[in-house]
C-alpha cells in the first residue's frame, strides 16, 4: 500500500511518524511514585498538606475535589473527584507513558523516565481527575523554547478550530499553510529536534487516533515549559483548588510568570485548550455525568435533581442497613462526597472509601 502523503491540511497517521515512541508501564509508573515520595519535593509536600487543611472539598457532589483526610502523604490515601464519572478515586491508579522523542535522544542512549518523572505530580493529578481515558497519556519531547511553545500551541489551536471535523475555507488553509511553514523554518533555523513536520504528524495523529483527554508537549530545555493541551474544557484543572499548586522551579524566588510553569492553575484562563468539534465521526460529545463509586458498575444518575437520599450512618453502616436505592442513588451521609445506586455497591467499596471517609467539615 502507498504511504500516505504528509500535508499541513491532510489527516496525518501515527504510522508515518519518524519519532520513536517509548512505553513507560504501570510497573514502571509506581517505580517512578516510589522514588518521587521517597525523595520528597517540600513545595509540593506543604501543597497537599495545605488541601488537607483547608478542607475545601466538603460537601461538593459535583464539582472537582481533591481530598485527604486520613493517612500517610501516600497516592492510596488522597482522592480525586473525576471530572467524567464523579467518582472519587485513589491517586494510586497508574497509568502507561507514551513519550514520542527524536531518534538522537535514542543514539544517545537517554531514558525516557527522567522525562515522566519531571512532570510526576502534574501527571498523577491529570490521571486522578480521569476515571476512563487516562490510562494511556502521550507526551511529545521537544526542545522548544518559550515563545516557539506557544507559538506552536497557537498553531495547533488554529488547526483543531477549523480542520478537526470540519471544511475549511481557502482563506484558513492559506493561514494555516502559512504559519507551518513559518513554523518550520524557525524550528529548522535554531536546530531543534524534532522538526515542527514531526511534531505536527505525531500530535494531529494522536489526536485522530487515540482521542486523549490532553496532549503534552515536553521542553527539555532548561529554560523553558512543558506546554498541556487540552481537548475540551472540562478537563482543565480547577483554579479553586490549584490556584497555588507549586511551579516545579527550583528557584527559591519563583514568581507567578516562571518558565517552569507547566500546570493550569487559574483554570480555563491559564488553561491551552483545543477548540475540537465532537460528535457523529468524530466521537462522542464531552459530557460530565455522576455514576455509582463502585468502580464495577455502570449505572449513571439523574443530574438534573438535588436532592438525593441518605445512607443512615455512613458508608459501611449504611451498606449493612440495606436502605433501598432511587434513581438519585444513596449519598454517603457521613462525608458527603460520594454516591451508589445501591447498599450492596455501597458495601462493596467500602474497603477503599474507608481511606476517605471522615465527617464533612461545616462550610
Amino acid at each position: 500500500m502507498a504511504k500516505r502523503h504528509y500535508s499541513a491540511l491532510s489527516q496525518p497517521t501515527l504510522s508515518m511518524s519518524e519519532l520513536i515512541c517509548k512505553t513507560l508501564d504501570h510497573d514502571a509508573t509506581d517505580m517512578l511514585i516510589d522514588k518521587w515520595l521517597e525523595h520528597r519535593n517540600d513545595a509540593y509536600w506543604e501543597w497537599f498538606q495545605g488541601v488537607r487543611e483547608r478542607k475545601h472539598a466538603a460537601n461538593s457532589l459535583r464539582r472537582q475535589v481533591l481530598v485527604w483526610n486520613k493517612g500517610d502523604f501516600l497516592p492510596e490515601n488522597i482522592f480525586c473527584r473525576t471530572v467524567d464519572t464523579g467518582r472519587l478515586i485513589p491517586l494510586d491508579r497508574t497509568w502507561s507513558t507514551h513519550v514520542y522523542h527524536h531518534r538522537s535522544m535514542q543514539d544517545r542512549k537517554l531514558s525516557m523516565m527522567p522525562v515522566v518523572f519531571t512532570m510526576l505530580p502534574e501527571l498523577m493529578m491529570l490521571r486522578g481527575m480521569h476515571d476512563l481515558g487516562c490510562d494511556d497519556v502521550y507526551i511529545i519531547v521537544t526542545d522548544m523554547k518559550r515563545q516557539e511553545m506557544d507559538d506552536v500551541t497557537e498553531y495547533f489551536n488554529l488547526v483543531c478550530r477549523h480542520t478537526f471535523g470540519r471544511t475549511c475555507k481557502p482563506s484558513i488553509e492559506n493561514e494555516i499553510q502559512y504559519n507551518h511553514m513559518r513554523l518550520s523554518h524557525t524550528l529548522l533555523k535554531q536546530r531543534r529536534t524534532p522538526c515542527f513536520p514531526q511534531i505536527d504528524i505525531a500530535f494531529r495523529a494522536i489526536l485522530h487516533e487515540k482521542r486523549p483527554p490532553f496532549i503534552i508537549l515536553f521542553s527539555h530545555q532548561t529554560t523553558s515549559y512543558s506546554q498541556i493541551l487540552f481537548t475540551h474544557p472540562l478537563f482543565v484543572p480547577s483554579e479553586e483548588i490549584f490556584f497555588d499548586f507549586p511551579s516545579g522551579c527550583p528557584n527559591p524566588c519563583c514568581n507567578d510568570d516562571c518558565e517552569m510553569i507547566r500546570f493550569p492553575r487559574r483554570g480555563i484562563e491559564g488553561a491551552a485548550v483545543l477548540s475540537i468539534k465532537r460528535g457523529r465521526r468524530n466521537g462522542r460529545k464531552v459530557r460530565s455525568r455522576e455514576m455509582c463509586n463502585w468502580i464495577d458498575c455502570n449505572i449513571c444518575f439523574n443530574e438534573e435533581t438535588s436532592q438525593y437520599p441518605e445512607s443512615s450512618e455512613g458508608s459501611q453502616s449504611s451498606a449493612d442497613s440495606g436502605d433501598a436505592p432511587t434513581n438519585n442513588g444513596l449519598v454517603c451521609s457521613k462525608c458527603r462526597l460520594v454516591k451508589y445506586c445501591s447498599p450492596e455497591h455501597q458495601k462493596n467499596d467500602w474497603e477503599e472509601h474507608r481511606r476517605v471517609c471522615a465527617k464533612s467539615a461545616s462550610i
